[in-house]
């Protein structure tokens, strides 16, 4: 795990807000996400994760300043941020009659010139995430014919297929059984160390945070609980503030990092007998 380099900010945030339908979602976010990152947000079901990561993508306005690789965002055109910026959502369907191969080739319409057609650079760069991502031996297949696992790298390639510097992705693991949980995670570890791509992503796996994250941000109510190394924020007292239920906390076997235990209630009475 790299650590955080504070010299070279590719995304800075201050004081973001955002209110949808009257609700601020989003209350006066300020941090930074430093090139090389592998930078995981954390926090209970409504914190504003998926609303941050919307704001960061340009799919959603907020209030405040937030800078790409020191450039306001509101000065990129959307072809400009789409070719900094490649965002993987939470809900991924398959249901398009596209084969994997056409698929990842949309990720390169931020680089395609004004008729839309696929030049041999596109092609071969599809071809090459592909084969980084694993899924070349699905070219041909339909989406519908594929595993949770295979489709979530399926558009994480097509993501890659932008030639992003900057990868998002919003829960990439959920629904998947722990054998793809962890693909996907050595995956994005991979990614960040050989295509120096810096990754942000949203996770509800406080453990898999742990042993990937070099920076995690956690959050409450559209707030910032604590940020920074992961023995630095899954400590018990935040913990059990940010979740409201009791947790253990030690140290993971495998490594210098934390593990985090839910403890259920029938133990809790148990103890205090």
């Amino acid at each position: 795990m790299s650590p955080v380099n504070p010299l070279h900010p590719v995304i800075t945030a201050e004081n973001l807000v955002c209110e949808l339908d009257g609700k601020k979602i989003l209350d006066g976010l300020s941090f930074s996400v430093c090139q090389g990152d592998f930078f995981i947000l954390i926090g209970p079901n409504g914190s504003g994760k998926t609303t941050l990561m919307r704001v960061l993508s340009g799919i959603l306005k907020a209030e405040g300043d937030l800078r790409i690789q020191n450039r306001s965002r509101k000065d990129f055109s959307c072809g400009e941020l789409a070719r900094k910026i490649a965002f993987v959502p939470q809900q991924i369907s398959d249901d398009f009659p596209f084969t994997v191969r056409e698929t990842v080739l949309m990720g390169r319409s931020p680089r395609m010139g004004m008729l839309g057609i696929e030049s041999s650079r596109d092609k071969k760069t599809a071809e090459q995430v592909m084969e980084f991502t694993s899924v070349l031996h699905l070219a041909d297949r339909h989406l519908n014919r594929l595993s949770g696992g295979e489709l979530q790298r399926v558009f994480i390639a097509r993501a890659l297929c932008q030639e992003p510097e900057i990868l998002l992705l919003d829960e990439p693991t959920a629904f998947l059984d722990l054998a793809h949980q962890i693909q996907i995670m050595d995956l994005l570890e991979k990614l960040k160390k050989e295509k120096d791509l810096t990754v942000v992503m949203v996770s509800h796996d406080i453990n898999l945070a742990a042993m990937y994250g070099n920076c995690l941000m956690m959050m409450k109510q559209g707030r910032i609980v604590c940020m920074g190394a992961p023995g630095e924020v899954l400590v018990f007292s935040a913990l059990e503030k940010t979740y409201g239920c009791t947790l253990l906390v030690d140290q993971n076997p495998l490594g210098d990092f934390p593990r985090i235990v839910p403890v259920p209630g029938r133990f809790i009475k148990k103890n205090m007998r």
